[in-house]
Protein backbone atom coordinates (compact mmCIF):
# COMPACT_ATOMS: atom_id res chain seq x y z
CA UNK A 1 0.00 0.00 0.00
CA UNK A 2 1.19 3.46 -0.84
CA UNK A 3 2.19 5.84 1.97
CA UNK A 4 -0.26 8.72 2.41
CA UNK A 5 0.85 12.27 1.73
CA UNK A 6 1.17 14.53 4.75
CA UNK A 7 -1.05 17.59 4.57
CA UNK A 8 1.72 19.95 5.62
CA UNK A 9 4.63 18.27 3.87
CA UNK A 10 4.40 20.52 0.84
CA UNK A 11 7.65 22.22 0.07
CA UNK A 12 8.31 25.92 -0.25
CA UNK A 13 7.12 27.60 -3.44
CA UNK A 14 9.64 27.79 -6.29
CA UNK A 15 9.77 31.59 -6.04
CA UNK A 16 10.64 31.48 -2.34
CA UNK A 17 13.22 28.74 -2.91
CA UNK A 18 14.83 30.72 -5.75
CA UNK A 19 14.92 33.86 -3.60
CA UNK A 20 16.53 31.94 -0.73
CA UNK A 21 19.21 30.50 -3.06
CA UNK A 22 19.93 33.93 -4.57
CA UNK A 23 20.37 35.48 -1.11
CA UNK A 24 22.77 32.69 -0.04
CA UNK A 25 24.78 33.04 -3.24
CA UNK A 26 24.88 36.84 -3.01
CA UNK A 27 26.15 36.71 0.57
CA UNK A 28 28.86 34.25 -0.43
CA UNK A 29 29.95 36.42 -3.37
CA UNK A 30 30.06 39.48 -1.10
CA UNK A 31 32.36 37.58 1.24
CA UNK A 32 34.47 36.59 -1.79
CA UNK A 33 34.79 40.23 -2.85
CA UNK A 34 35.86 41.19 0.66
CA UNK A 35 38.46 38.38 0.61
CA UNK A 36 39.89 39.68 -2.68
CA UNK A 37 40.13 43.23 -1.34
CA UNK A 38 41.73 42.03 1.91
CA UNK A 39 44.14 39.83 -0.08
CA UNK A 40 45.31 42.81 -2.11
CA UNK A 41 46.01 44.90 0.99
CA UNK A 42 47.56 42.19 3.18
CA UNK A 43 50.91 40.38 3.03
CA UNK A 44 52.38 37.03 3.94
CA UNK A 45 50.34 34.01 4.91
CA UNK A 46 47.21 36.06 5.48
CA UNK A 47 47.29 37.20 1.86
CA UNK A 48 47.40 33.58 0.65
CA UNK A 49 44.55 32.61 2.95
CA UNK A 50 42.36 35.43 1.61
CA UNK A 51 43.15 34.55 -2.01
CA UNK A 52 42.52 30.83 -1.37
CA UNK A 53 39.14 31.70 0.13
CA UNK A 54 38.36 33.92 -2.85
CA UNK A 55 39.26 31.10 -5.26
CA UNK A 56 37.39 28.24 -3.57
CA UNK A 57 34.38 30.14 -2.23
CA UNK A 58 32.43 30.17 -5.56
CA UNK A 59 32.33 26.37 -5.62
CA UNK A 60 31.04 26.14 -2.06
CA UNK A 61 28.61 29.01 -2.69
CA UNK A 62 27.01 27.16 -5.59
CA UNK A 63 26.82 23.91 -3.63
CA UNK A 64 25.27 25.66 -0.62
CA UNK A 65 22.84 27.69 -2.74
CA UNK A 66 21.63 24.63 -4.63
CA UNK A 67 21.36 22.38 -1.58
CA UNK A 68 17.93 20.76 -1.65
CA UNK A 69 15.65 20.07 1.24
CA UNK A 70 14.11 22.11 3.95
CA UNK A 71 16.03 22.58 7.17
CA UNK A 72 13.06 23.78 9.14
CA UNK A 73 11.25 21.58 11.63
CA UNK A 74 7.88 23.25 11.06
CA UNK A 75 6.33 20.32 9.26
CA UNK A 76 3.57 18.50 11.07
CA UNK A 77 3.08 14.77 11.34
CA UNK A 78 -0.63 14.97 10.60
CA UNK A 79 -1.84 12.91 7.71
CA UNK A 80 -4.66 13.58 5.32
CA UNK A 81 -7.68 11.34 5.83
CA UNK A 82 -7.81 8.40 3.50
CA UNK A 83 -10.69 8.72 1.06
CA UNK A 84 -11.95 5.57 -0.58
CA UNK A 85 -14.76 5.37 -3.10
CA UNK A 86 -16.21 2.05 -4.04
CA UNK A 87 -17.22 1.34 -7.61
CA UNK A 88 -20.88 1.10 -6.59
CA UNK A 89 -20.84 4.73 -5.43
CA UNK A 90 -19.53 6.08 -8.73
CA UNK A 91 -22.01 7.34 -11.33
CA UNK A 92 -21.07 8.13 -14.87
CA UNK A 93 -23.72 9.96 -16.84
Amino acid sequence: MEKRQSVTSLSVSPEQERKRRMIRYSVAMTIRTICIILGVFSTGVLMWIFFALAIFLPYFAVVMANAQGSRTKSQSDRLAPKVTISSSEMKID
